[in-house]
Order: C-alpha cells, then structure tokens, then sequence
C-alpha cells in the first residue's frame, strides 16, 4: 500500500496514466471509471494505479475531512458487480496539512478488459477514454500470459461448433453495454475473447464459454452437473422420491434450480403470538438460492464430483466440490473470500443470478434467521464445503 511519502510524490507530479485527482466525493460514476482503467492498465505498466480524492488538478489539496462513510463507500465499488471482473484494490485515508486525502490503489488486472456497467475504460496519458476494437483485443490477447483461474484457461479439445452462440448472443446483450454493441465489427472470436470465453493463442474456447455457452459442458467437464435427490427420512440410503442430473449450459442449470427451490419450499401457518398466525414457508426461498448460489460458483470445475444438492425431511445439503479458496479458511469465513471462478462469478452477476459478490451468505443466514430456521451449518475440508439447512422451527 501506498505510503505518505510517496502520496507527497504522487500528490506534487503532473497527473499521469497512473493517476487521477478528483474533489468529488460522490461521484460514484467517475471514481468507477477510474477504477476500471486503472485495472485494464493498457499501458502495461503492471503497476498500481491510484484514485486520490481530495486532491485539485494542481495537486494542492482541496480541504476535505475523509469519513468513514466515503471510505465504506469507495471500498463498496470492488463488491458491487458493475466493475467485472471485481478490480483487486485497497482504500486508506492520509491526514495531510491542509486536508485529508481518500487513496483507492488499484492493481492490474490479471484478467482483462474489465468492464464498468458493460463498458472497457483506459488511461490514455492523463485521461480516460473508452476503448475502441483494436484496444480491446490487445488486451484480451495480453490475459493469455497472466491468467490463473482455471475457468479463464483455454478448453484445448474444444473448437467454436462446440458452443451454442445464439446463447451467447444474449448473454453478451446482458453484459456489454448497448452502445458497444451497436458499434461492434468484430468477428465472433473476438466478441467471445474479450468476454473472457475464447482464447486466441490456442484458438479454442475457455472453460467458462464451455460451461455458460456449451452445447455439452459435460463432454469436456465431466462434474459440471447438480446431482438432485429428494428423501423420505433422513437416511441416505432410502429410495428418493425424486432424482435428477440436472446439467446443461450454466444459465439452464440455474434456471432449473430456481424452478426446483420454489417447487420444494412448504408454506404453513405460524403462530406469532396469541392473537397472531402468519403464513410462513418451512424454507426461506432466497436463503436456499443464495447458497445453492454460491456453491455453483466458487466449486472446483476440475474436479468430476458434482454439486450435490440433497432433500431431507428435517434438512437441506448442498456440497461443493473444492475446498475454500484463496483467502478464505474456515476462521474468516463468510467475510473473507477469494474468487476460484471470476468469470463465471461474473458471468452469474450479469444473468441476474447474483446481485452483490461476497455477501450471499451472510445474507442466507440473515433470511433463515428472520424466518425462524436455525442458522446454516458449515463443514470444511480440503476436497468440498458442506452446508446444512434446517427446517423452521415450529
């Protein structure tokens, strides 16, 4: 992180393509834009780029007192879902004489071009622009030598037939922006690449264009389905009342178990005092989603486990190939996570599957909470994530 001596540095050079100075503090618009180009780093400097609040064009400092709010504020940018993929960033407050100054440090993206609100933002010298064709293959041609996730990484034994792209075509009305799109020449490669669902070194695509777009998923990822089972008891070993292998590309799996969630949630009368009954489901139905969410997005897409998504007559199981990820361990969680999947993270924001990254969870815990239900139960180790979820309480 940045420290004070070199915010003075930063503070007394012309600004740059490394930095913006603004006296805003409310312009969410503007500090995201910055954000975004910071992370697409066209110049390839591969190095942070700094948002400074606080700060005239001048350099001098324009008096403002930092709040914790405004801080909230500018960190809450990483978790929203319109910058996508989410930019890796921190957010500190210097108090200087003659005022307080909002840093936002921004790192380059190792999988870019990201997006804000659908569109591809750089610095070109001290400003900021959006990027025509040409910028935005560049810089999806530069992701092939920096990708890490293994949804982003080319699908080698798949060629172009193997994708559905009438899905496509949707899905791309959902996460580029219609201007962008009206002003598109560019063939179906490039189109899928700079969503990050194509790879242009070895002409094939991702593994996230073979789960969202694949006319078989299953042929390439063998574990890339939900395995559905509905008990009697609580015996695992009793004949289901119902079973399913629900696969597909990612959009219909998720519109299958939404359809699953609602049809298996109960509503009865509760007894909230002595004069008052309310009708009450046996099951939070957004609770169920969120997690059953989150499990489809952060599993292990290498692995040939399925999710497991299990009915009991007093519980919910849903198991998650791959254990926590990245920052994530079992101390820290739900408040700290790490993305194995961005792109299908992002993918799932887009469709309207997600709304806000990293707290569905704890929104799950707060819906079972309010509608009487214990609260969600997690077991941990290295090769899945197991939650369970009980039944409301009389």
């Amino acid at each position: 992180m940045l420290n004070e001596d070199q915010l003075i540095v930063l503070l007394s050079d012309l600004e740059t393509d490394r930095v913006e100075r603004t006296t805003s503090t409310n312009d969410t618009d503007k500090f995201s834009q910055a954000i975004c180009a910071f992370a697409n780093d066209f110049p390839n400097h591969r190095k942070p780029g700094y948002l400074l609040i606080g700060v005239k064009d001048d350099g001098s400092l324009s008096g403002l007192q930092v709040s914790d709010q405004l801080l909230q504020n500018l960190g809450a940018i990483r978790a929203d879902g319109n910058v996508l993929p989410s930019p890796a960033m921190n957010v500190q407050k210097f108090g200087l004489t003659g005022g307080d100054v909002a840093v936002v440090e921004v790192m380059p993206s190792d999988m870019p071009p990201v997006r804000y609100k659908g569109r591809v933002y750089i610095r070109v010298g001290p400003r900021k622009a959006v990027a025509n064709e040409h910028e935005e293959r560049i810089l999806s041609e530069r992701r092939t030598a920096a990708v890490r996730s293994f949804d982003a990484r080319p699908c080698v034994e798949a060629k172009l037939d193997d994708l559905a792209l009438g899905q496509f075509d949707a899905y791309r009305r959902e996460a580029v922006d219609a201007e962008t799109i009206a002003a598109n020449h560019r063939d179906i490669e490039q189109q899928l690449a700079s969503l990050r669902m194509f790879d242009f070194e070895r002409i094939c695509p991702t593994f996230a264009g073979i789960l969202l777009f694949g006319k078989n998923p299953r042929f390439f990822l063998a574990g890339a389905y939900i395995q559905y089972l509905k008990l009697p008891s609580t015996d695992l070993t009793d004949i289901p009342e119902d079973q399913a292998e629900i696969s597909g590309d990612l959009n219909s799996v998720l519109r299958e178990l939404e359809i699953r969630i609602k049809s298996l949630v109960q509503t009865s009368m509760r007894r909230i005092n002595a004069l008052e009954e309310r009708l009450s489901p046996d099951y939070p139905e957004w609770a169920l989603r969120e997690l059953l969410m989150n499990a489809v997005m952060h599993r292990n897409y290498e692995s040939n486990s399925p999710v497991r998504f299990y009915i009991f007559s007093d519980h919910i199981e849903i198991q998650s190939p791959g254990g926590l990820y990245g920052e994530a361990t079992a101390t820290n969680f739900p408040t700290r996570n790490s993305y194995r999947n961005p792109v299908i993270a992002e993918a799932m924001k887009s469709l309207g599957f997600v709304n806000r990254f990293g707290y569905g969870v704890q929104r799950a815990q707060t819906l079972l909470k309010e509608n009487g239900n214990p609260p969600a139960e997690f077991e941990f180790d290295e090769h899945a994530v197991l939650v369970k979820i009980y039944r409301r309480r009389s």
